[in-house]
């Protein structure tokens, strides 16, 4: 069975940074690419990065890159991403979700990732 679980959120001044954590089980994990995703309720599901199971080469939405950093540690089947410089417009539910498998190509659409987390809530203050 298929199984991701963020955790991590939680609440931060505006500047401030925070951890996500992403454990996956119930595929191979290193063969699979990943991303992070974020939610504002009535809002579409948002990109933020997306990393290479291979070769651990990431993409990041323009919204995100110089604060964000999306990584991986295959051995224990674990995905993370590190948000510094938050901003009170950050979204904030974060997803994380499995992508294909990885045949060397990444992407941000929303529709290339066929299994998610249930979200880490994230809230960002002035």
């Amino acid at each position: 069975q298929v199984q991701l679980v963020e955790s991590g959120g939680g609440s931060v001044q505006a500047g401030g940074s925070l951890r996500l954590s992403c454990a996956a089980s119930g595929w191979p994990y290193g063969y699979y690419y990943g991303g992070w995703f974020r939610q504002v309720p009535g809002k579409e599901r948002e990109a933020v990065a997306s990393i290479s199971s291979r070769t651990g080469t990431p993409v990041y939405a323009d919204s995100v890159k110089g604060r964000f950093t999306i990584s991986r540690d295959n051995a224990k089947n674990m995905m993370y991403l590190q948000m510094n410089s938050l901003k009170t417009e950050d979204p904030e539910m974060y997803l994380c979700a499995r992508g294909r498998w990885d045949l060397g190509t990444l992407t941000l659409r929303v529709t290339e990732y066929d299994s998610w987390g249930q979200g880490t809530q994230v809230t960002v203050s002035s």
